[in-house]
């Protein structure tokens, strides 16, 4: 079984700065190096809307909002992606979770609650 589990949220101020991590357990190295990893995001009363995209061996993907400020990157060997967030704002507070499509399947994430203040 793959699971995916997120970690990292919490509460920042306007400007601030935090790393979400996203571990994946139970995939084999060669399949997770070239897996497309999403991270999504849903704040209150709104559609969960995909941020950032990771694919093995091609240039990451990210919504016109976040560019310049968000960065996903990936550790194959700790079968991690991250998603390093600067420059804050209060309109990123969401829950963030991260997605992989296996074996037919779309697999979540449980989600890590990141709260900006203005």
């Amino acid at each position: 079984q793959v699971y995916l589990r997120e970690s990292g949220g919490g509460s920042v101020q306007a400007g601030g700065s935090l790393k979400l991590s996203c571990r994946v357990s139970g995939m084999i190295l060669s399949v997770f190096t070239s897996n497309v990893i999403n991270w999504y995001r849903q704040a209150p009363g709104k559609q969960r809307e995909l941020v950032a995209t990771s694919i093995g061996g091609s240039s990451p993907s990210y919504i016109d909002s976040v560019k310049g400020r968000f960065t996903i990157s990936k550790d194959n060997t700790r079968r991690s992606v991250y998603l390093q967030m600067d420059g804050l704002k209060p309109e990123d507070t969401a829950v963030y979770y991260c997605q992989a499509p296996y074996s037919g399947k779309d697999l979540w994430g449980p989600g890590t609650q990141v709260t900006v203040s203005s």
